[in-house]
């Protein structure tokens, strides 16, 4: 799809310097940017780039002055990386806006669809299935008895909602992502073998949550598993069953949660954190990548290492450990000095 500089500078309230009526049908870096593509400016260092870019169209902020001659159509406005952020946004809804059920899919009749939606090719609609205006359900998706989705959420292709789940409105549940499986629940048995313990629960996502590709979240053994308003989940973490993860949480790729943990609000946990079960982690906590987790945890803690420690007592622990060779060297230097002396 093609777009005049006059179309732009329209959705973004901006200044047109150049030819309007140019157009561009592709998004690039300005360093890299073609004939026929639309960039931007926003970091100074990236200002000499703008004298030999190929792009056609070059978003720069208002305060910006050519010193030398240029070849791209200038669109002025007041904030040059939000304004292309803007256009992202609008591109990206554009390219997603499917409408319709392909075939061959399976759609109960039960399912109550809302307006607007999109039902990918090879997917499966289960038995009473309530679905709000504009979701969209792309190819090869499972989506099972009784979930309920949200409007304006997007489940894209490969992902799997088991049966009962709750998915809220504007998410995104990503590719490969598995909503609803069954807790890791067993029980040992006389013949030391291990029974399966029924996983009867659900789980809950709620309003504006991101769910990365390969990510999974287990259903709880009685009651939910429960994802607050606004969480955003990195691709390939484990969610055990009964957890719960605070509003506006933020846990990046191949962190582990285990059973029935408590994550509160505004907390941001780094990349292949281990959290045992059946604690408690306070609010606005920071996590370290590749921290262990063993114990509770208060509001406004910054932890690092395994097992984790304050970050402070971190840091200077760390600065001995560098040193350790050195002082195990300088302990057996006196130690000799004092066995010479005696």
């Amino acid at each position: 799809m093609n777009f005049t500089a006059q179309q732009i500078a329209g959705i973004l309230e901006g200044e047109i310097i150049g030819n309007p009526e140019i157009e561009v049908s592709r998004l690039s870096k300005i360093e890299e940017g073609t004939e026929g593509s639309l960039t931007f400016l926003a970091n100074p260092k990236y200002k000499p780039y703008i004298y030999s870019t190929k792009a056609s169209i070059t978003i720069v902020n208002k305060t910006f002055e050519p010193e030398n001659e240029i070849s791209t159509t200038l669109i002025k406005v007041d904030d040059a990386y939000e304004s292309f952020s803007k256009l992202l946004e609008y591109y990206n809804q554009i390219k997603l806006n499917k409408q319709g059920v392909e075939q061959p899919s399976f759609i109960s009749d039960s399912a109550v669809l809302g307006d607007d939606i999109y039902i990918g090719a090879f997917s499966y609609i289960g038995e009473n299935v309530s679905m709000g205006k504009n979701v969209k359900v792309f190819p090869g998706s499972y989506v099972g008895d009784n979930v309920t989705i949200g409007d304006n959420t997007i489940v894209f292709a490969g992902a799997k909602i088991y049966a009962e789940c709750r998915i809220g409105k504007n998410c995104v549940i990503n590719s490969g992502a598995i909503i609803g499986a069954d807790g890791f629940g067993f029980a040992p048995n006389g013949k030391g073998e291990y029974s399966k313990v029924p996983q009867i629960g659900n789980v809950i996502i709620e309003d504006f949550v991101d769910v990365g590709a390969a990510t999974t979240i287990d259903r709880a053994t009685l009651g939910s598993t429960i994802i607050r308003r606004g969480v955003k989940l990195d691709n390939q973490i484990q969610i055990a069953h009964n957890v719960e993860i605070g509003k506006n949480t933020v846990i990046a790729a191949q962190t582990g949660i285990a059973g029935s943990t408590k994550i509160g609000e505004n907390c941001q946990i780094g990349g292949q954190v281990g959290i045992v079960g059946h604690i408690t982690i306070g609010n606005n906590v920071k996590i370290q990548a590749q921290s262990g987790i063993g114990g509770n945890i208060k509001d406004n803690e910054i932890l690092q290492g395994s097992p984790a420690l304050n970050l402070a007592d971190y840091n200077k622990s760390y600065v001995h450990f560098k040193n350790l060779p050195k002082i195990v060297k300088n302990i057996n230097e006196l130690e000799k000095k004092v066995h010479g002396n005696n």
